[in-house]
């Protein structure tokens, strides 16, 4: 199974973010409203009996609940060429708790840190070369894009199953926030 850790996010914010995309930037390949979420922890490819301890020890995790507010758009670029267009996620104290919580829970099971630093946002689009000034626009044009609070009462267990050209996410599990 290959596996991640992520805030679900309600239908209406998807509706915002969707909004935000479409068309005006060549090689975007845009994420489907449905496969929206800020992902806490990427685990990847693990055999199943490890994904029961995954699941053993989000559940034995206890955190309060709280709000996030996304915000702002930008890119991340490998090599110097932007490769995913994304809206941010204002950092908190509760926030970053609640990622150090999973951390932690899921290498007491055994399972190597995570090696990206935590970033926390929604991914838009994937970009395959694209027109960079179409890109710079489209950041300078919602980049004060603002989210009312969002309350995050669970978080979220994920599969992904890659197709040839979109991913399919679903729920496995979810775990309350207190």
């Amino acid at each position: 199974m290959r596996l991640f850790v992520a805030l679900d996010l309600p239908w209406s914010v998807r509706e915002q973010l969707a909004a935000l995309s479409g068309s005006g930037i060549p090689g975007a390949r845009w994420v489907p409203p449905e496969n929206y979420h800020v992902t806490l922890r990427f685990i990847g490819d693990i055999p199943g009996h490890v994904a029961r301890d995954v699941d053993d020890a989000l559940l034995g995790l206890r955190a309060r609940g709280f709000s996030l507010t996304l915000t702002e758009t930008g890119t991340f670029a490998r090599g110097g060429v932007s490769s995913a267009l994304w809206v941010g996620v204002e950092r908190t104290p509760s926030l970053d708790h609640l990622r150090l919580k999973i951390e932690t829970a899921l290498q007491r099971r055994g399972l190597g840190p995570e090696r990206r630093k935590f970033q926390p946002h929604v991914t838009l689009a994937r970009l395959d070369n694209p027109a960079e000034g179409k890109v710079a626009a489209f950041v300078q044009a919602h980049n004060l894009f603002r989210t009312e609070p969002i309350p995050v009462e669970h978080f979220t267990l994920f599969s992904s199953l890659l197709c040839k050209d979109h991913a399919v996410y679903t729920p496995e599990a979810e775990y309350e926030l207190a």
